[in-house]
């Protein structure tokens, strides 16, 4: 099924919506993950609060400051995700957004794990298993893919004002 291209204000739209869908799907696994091994989800919180280096922002809540961080940058990337698939699927299909998506969070996720925290907060990188951390991007992958499929589609099944409101016209008047 092909999905039409998205204008600009539409590809930030609904990428911030898709990136809100992948930070919550990542906060709930990160929950479910915790619950069910005697965790803390709350360290993983104040780690992604150190990690930013926002500890200083708001010292008395480090848990809702990286809750926070960790959803501002989700929709971040929801935008990033929502305009590469855009930018780089051939077709708009809903086949190369789940591609796109599943890459390009999958990428995310070694730049992070084995790049980028390494050198900024170490202590970050195994607070979770890798496996765990793998799921929670790939959770986000799905929840932006779908979302943005969801509203995509939706956007092109809607008739343009200026049909509806020609079709209704012409039901009205009989003698059309």
């Amino acid at each position: 099924m092909a999905i039409g291209r998205l204008s600009s204000s539409e590809t930030i739209k609904y990428g911030i919506l898709a990136g809100t869908a992948g930070g919550l799907a990542e906060i709930a696994w990160v929950s479910l993950y915790a619950a069910l091994t005697d965790g803390n989800a709350a360290t993983l919180a104040r780690g992604v609060t150190t990690a930013a280096g926002v500890s200083a922002l708001l010292p008395a809540a480090p848990v809702s400051m990286g809750i926070a961080v960790h959803m501002l940058l989700a929709v971040m990337l929801g935008v990033v995700l929502a305009g590469l698939w855009q930018t780089v699927a051939r077709s708009h299909s809903v086949r190369s957004l789940y591609i796109v998506a599943f890459a390009a969070l999958a990428a995310v996720w070694a730049t992070n794990f084995f790049v980028v925290l390494p050198v900024i907060s170490p202590a970050f990188v195994h607070l979770v298993p890798y496996s765990v951390s793998l799921v929670s991007k790939l959770l986000f992958a799905l929840a932006a893919a779908e979302t943005l499929r969801r509203y995509a589609v939706a956007d092109a099944a809607r008739v343009p004002a200026t049909v509806g409101v020609l079709a209704a016209n012409k039901t009205r008047d009989p003698v059309a």
